[in-house]
């Protein structure tokens, strides 16, 4: 758990303020309660203030979570007021304004926008879609960022025993040739952020270096043409594709496939050429073959923002709060640079 444990002390180090919309929640309460006590970073539960208490009550540590009340916050007309402005083209009238600050995910965007929290993450009880509907409405997107997409860090086990980027397995239903540049581009710098590690990509496909004549599917056609959008916008990056999995991650394989391919066996990133695709990949790897899988990751946004399962542990949201929190770090510390 080398990787996990970097993570962490990277978020430690920075002890960044990580607030959770869904408060109300007891995996959320058990997982924000876990990283004040480990020092992970400092957590803001959102949602009614009565029911999160309730929760608390007996639990050590319980007095260093902040817990933000939209309906009883004195910060909620000024968080109206802040989305009135932001949404004004859309024609939002200000009792729409306050109804959508009044929410869990919308309060919790807002206060990551205004500066009163470092990184947020919601999906234990609200969809992928209104998760990320609020980020992108609220937060926004970085400056220079196309698109915003997902992925997921895998910590494969044996015989492969190192961590992984599989992109996009949570947003992005089929990805034209730029949204797969652009994915591939976004998750190159997530590993190398995540992990340390240099980064080599491969475009996931049925066919591997020209295996499959490109009339046989518009797939290869979309592939190929982000592989040359990504030479021309990142010539460093380490790249290839299209190529199949077993040919970017086995090294014998490459050589018999793939002889000339520069990622020689040995790729951390994966793009996969749909949402589908990528959905089903790491959910095989990781029941089948025993990988843990963390994420969905959020790629493109203006501040950390992430999305979590329905389905999600207190383990789950615990490693979401280190990956969050150590998003956070990197953005502080870039910030005073």
């Amino acid at each position: 758990m080398t990787v996990l444990d970097d993570i962490s002390n990277a978020c430690s180090a920075a002890l960044p303020r990580v607030v959770l919309s869904e408060g109300e929640d007891p995996r959320i309460v058990q997982a924000g309660l876990r990283a004040v006590r480990e020092g992970l970073a400092r957590i803001l539960l959102v949602g009614n203030e009565q029911k999160i208490q309730s929760l608390l009550t007996g639990q050590d540590r319980a007095g260093d979570i902040e817990i933000h009340d939209p309906s009883t916050s004195y910060k909620l007309d000024s968080y109206a007021a802040a989305y009135l402005e932001l949404r004004k083209h859309k024609g939002i009238s200000p009792e729409a304004a306050r109804a959508a600050m009044s929410s869990g995910l919308g309060f919790a965007a807002m206060m990551l926008r205004q500066g009163d929290a470092d990184g947020t993450i919601g999906g234990a009880v609200a969809t992928t879609a209104d998760t990320v509907r609020a980020a992108l409405q609220i937060i926004g997107k970085a400056p220079g960022a196309e698109v915003v997409s997902s992925c997921f860090l895998m910590l494969l086990q044996e015989p492969f025993s190192r961590p992984v980027i599989f992109a996009d397995c949570g947003l992005i239903l089929q990805p034209n040739s730029e949204e797969l540049a652009n994915i591939a581009i976004a998750s190159s710098q997530s590993l190398k952020a995540l992990t340390g590690q240099e980064p080599r990509v491969a475009m996931l496909s049925f066919s591997t270096m020209g295996s499959v004549s490109a009339e046989a599917h518009e797939s290869i056609n979309r592939i190929r043409a982000a592989m040359a959008m990504i030479k021309e916008r990142e010539p460093d990056l380490i790249v290839d594709g299209e190529i199949q999995f077993d040919a970017a991650i086995v090294p014998d394989i490459a050589g018999k496939k793939a002889p000339e391919s520069v990622l020689e066996g040995h790729a951390n990133v994966f793009v996969f050429p749909s949402l589908s695709a990528g959905n089903i990949g790491y959910k095989i790897a990781h029941r089948l073959g025993g990988a843990i899988s963390l994420g969905p990751i959020l790629q493109g946004l203006a501040h950390p923002a992430n999305d979590l399962s329905r389905g999600c542990s207190a383990q789950d949201v615990y490693q979401m709060i280190a990956i969050t929190g150590a998003q956070a770090a990197a953005q502080i510390n870039a910030s005073k640079a």
